[in-house]
């Protein structure tokens, strides 16, 4: 049997045929004339050398052949798959939905985010809806996301790379943050006492040298950075157990209000936006949708 391309499409008349057992009902159904759907089994006889349908002794309808019926089950889901593959979903129903989104974020602003991320999916998820981060790395994030590997990508807006569309999540500030009962006490720092304490930085190359340091240069200033840090979580702990400060955003801090006090800075430093971003093959996706949509209404 050699079936060509421009063939395929009798294979869904087949099917309707062998559900119906009946060709006028199967052409309406396929919304054909009952000749055009006649002229189709007897392209499909030719192909297959079988008469696939013969007509009922009861003189109502057609009875499959042994052929057919062998035909049947196995054209039938094969008709199914192929529906759901090219189908494109109106809803994402996230309590059945079988899926793993990968999201591309530091830390930080997986505290800031993920963490409400998370309990949403948790209270309307299933079983089989899944969420990972990895670190996020600009140079190859569209590639990833070019692959699949990778849905979306969180951080500052100014790092997004040009080819993927983004959308603010939020405006962020800059704030100092000490532990509770720090001996210098409560009052907001004046630009000396801000350099004269000591400060945790977060840095992944281990360097104690930041774009706020350049500021405090450019106003004739400079802190104590003794401390450096890989990673945004740790910074909070560290604080907490020793009389050290951070600079770091509010959003993410206020995540850590019942051990820490934070403060407006003495100077001013430029507010900046997280957004995500997502590749335009994304954009149509219903499961993508409602991802983007749980993260667009996240608060603290």
């Amino acid at each position: 049997m050699d079936i060509r391309p421009s063939d395929l499409a009798l294979l869904v008349s087949l099917n309707a045929l062998l559900e119906e057992n009946n060709v006028t009902r199967a052409a309406a159904r396929l919304h054909i004339s009952q000749p055009a759907l006649s002229a189709q089994l007897a392209r499909l006889r030719e192909l297959f050398g079988d008469p696939l349908l013969v007509p009922s002794e009861s003189g109502r309808g057609m009875v499959p052949t042994a052929r057919a019926l062998a035909l049947r089950d196995g054209l039938r889901d094969s008709l199914h798959q192929l529906e759901a593959a090219v189908r494109d979903p109106e809803t994402f129903d996230p309590a059945r939905a079988e899926r793993t989104f990968m999201i591309a974020a530091n830390d930080n602003v997986v505290t800031m985010f993920g963490i409400e991320l998370v309990r949403r999916m948790a209270a309307s998820g299933g079983a089989g809806l899944r969420v990972g981060f990895s670190e996020p790395n600009p140079d190859g994030v569209v590639a990833r996301m070019e692959r699949g590997e990778l849905d979306l990508l969180l951080g500052a807006a100014q790092t997004i790379p040009a080819a993927l569309k983004a959308l603010p999540l939020s405006s962020e500030r800059y704030v100092m943050a000490q532990r509770r009962g720090h001996p210098r006490g409560m009052r907001a720092p004046s630009l000396k006492q801000f350099c004269a304490l000591k400060h945790v930085l977060v840095s992944g190359r281990g360097e104690f040298h930041s774009f706020l340091d350049q500021r405090l240069k450019d106003l004739g200033q400079q802190r104590q950075v003794t401390v450096v840090v890989p990673h945004y979580n740790l910074v909070p702990t560290i604080l907490a157990n020793t009389d050290h400060v951070c600079t770091l955003p509010v959003r993410f801090l206020q995540r850590f209000s019942d051990q820490l006090d934070i403060f407006k800075l003495p100077f001013d430093l430029p507010e900046f936006a997280i957004a995500m971003a997502w590749h335009p093959r994304s954009e149509h996706d219903a499961g993508h949708r409602w991802l983007r949509e749980q993260l667009k209404s996240v608060e603290l």
